[in-house]
């Protein structure tokens, strides 16, 4: 039993490092005092900044109170207002695109899908094409139909 913790307290003493040296016991010791300088800096600033954002919210709790009438309007109010601008300059850039694409298929330029809109404007115009023979078809039928009766 005294040989098991004799073999302990040894690689207590001793670690090893990633490439399997034995590493000593003052580079041990360095490595926990940087571990716990660093952390109790940490510590202290979070402390700190805790701190802080007490006293500051303990200042600013009764102003926001005393002036929320007029600051959530306000806020209100320009998040409107910033939107509405936002928008109408996206319409506007939307347009200003849209009526470009238009002027050059009108001028014969070819824009991108120009050649997808006049694929769907011949589908569109054989199809109504067919329409109109079927119903001219339908009349003619129902007229000969009630001759016939």
């Amino acid at each position: 039993m005294a040989d098991y913790y004799g073999q302990h307290q040894h690689t207590q003493h001793q670690l090893q490092n990633p490439t399997g040296q034995q590493q000593p016991r003052s580079h041990k010791m360095v490595k926990a005092a940087t571990a716990v300088t660093a952390g109790g800096s940490l510590l202290l600033l979070s402390g700190l900044t805790l701190a802080g954002t007490v006293i500051a919210l303990t200042v600013a709790t009764p102003l926001l109170v005393i002036f929320s009438p007029v600051i959530v309007p306000a806020v209100i109010t320009l998040f409107m207002l910033f939107s509405g601008f936002l928008a109408s300059g996206g319409f506007g850039v939307a347009a200003i695109s849209v009526l470009s694409w238009i002027y050059r298929y009108v001028t014969g330029k070819r824009p991108p899908g120009a050649d997808q809109l006049d694929h769907a404007r011949h589908k569109l115009a054989t199809k109504a094409g067919e329409m109109k023979d079927r119903a001219q078809e339908f009349g003619q039928q129902h007229v000969t139909g009630t001759q016939q009766t």
